[in-house]
């Protein structure tokens, strides 16, 4: 596909995310904006494939695995949003929220461990400074997301108790944590992304924080949280 007529379709996919997000701050235009996020998302997917097809990156093998996620996927999620009651969509989303966070982590680990595919080697064996922060920052936010997401579930669905559970210095364990992860970017930039250990560090602190931010979060708060980590899993 040409590269402008991608850009432009790039282009009106965003266009209609925003006009999704608009449509779905009202009931009366939540169906309206839930079809205009479908489209948006249907024409960047098509863009992409497209894109990649005629670049000559994606073969027949790729396009069928790509194919079979949708197919698969899209079946397991129609049949969830089928059988699942308009009481229950608030830990509905915050199960949807895990899974974008957790893939946002498989897509940071497969960029890791095969930069040449992504785009970002710096051509040494290493990754390129503002793809390390990049991908580094993905990580760390789609685990938090992941976790913290499966706690509002929990929370909301009955399966752990409502009520705050504070922790014992929790604050200092947060910052402790926080501090935790910039020491580790901080090495994963240094070593240009070689150094996978501080990458996987990042991930497992990022887990535990995501559980420590929200656990103390009363489950009459969840619906709150969940818009919070809405917007953390776009960051992601």
């Amino acid at each position: 596909m040409n590269a402008s007529l991608a850009a432009l379709a790039y282009l009106v996919a965003g266009v209609l995310f925003i006009l999704s997000l608009r449509g779905l701050s009202s009931p009366e235009t939540s169906r309206q904006g839930n079809t205009m996020g479908m489209v948006g998302m249907g024409l960047a997917v098509l863009v992409t494939l497209l894109t990649l097809w005629g670049s000559g990156t994606l073969d027949l093998l790729t396009a069928a695995l790509i194919l079979g996620g949708v197919v698969v996927g899209g079946g397991v999620g129609a049949l969830i949003a089928a059988r699942v009651q308009m009481t229950q969509m608030p830990q509905l989303v915050a199960a949807f929220h895990s899974l974008v966070g957790l893939a946002a982590c498989l897509v940071a680990i497969g960029a890791v461990y095969a930069p040449e595919g992504f785009g970002i080697s710096d051509g040494t064996g290493g990754i390129k400074a503002l793809s390390v922060i990049e991908l580094s920052l993905g990580m760390a936010i789609g685990a938090i997301t992941f976790t913290g997401s499966v706690i509002a579930f929990a929370k909301l669905n009955g399966n752990m108790s409502g009520a705050p559970i504070l922790l014992p210095a929790r604050h200092l364990i947060n910052i402790g944590l926080g501090l935790a992860l910039v020491l580790l970017i901080g090495i994963m930039v240094g070593s240009d992304g070689t150094a996978t250990w501080a990458f996987w560090g990042v991930f497992l602190i990022a887990l535990v924080l995501g559980a420590t931010l929200i656990i103390p979060i009363g489950g009459a708060d969840m619906p709150v949280v969940v818009s919070m980590l809405n917007s953390y899993s776009g960051w992601a």
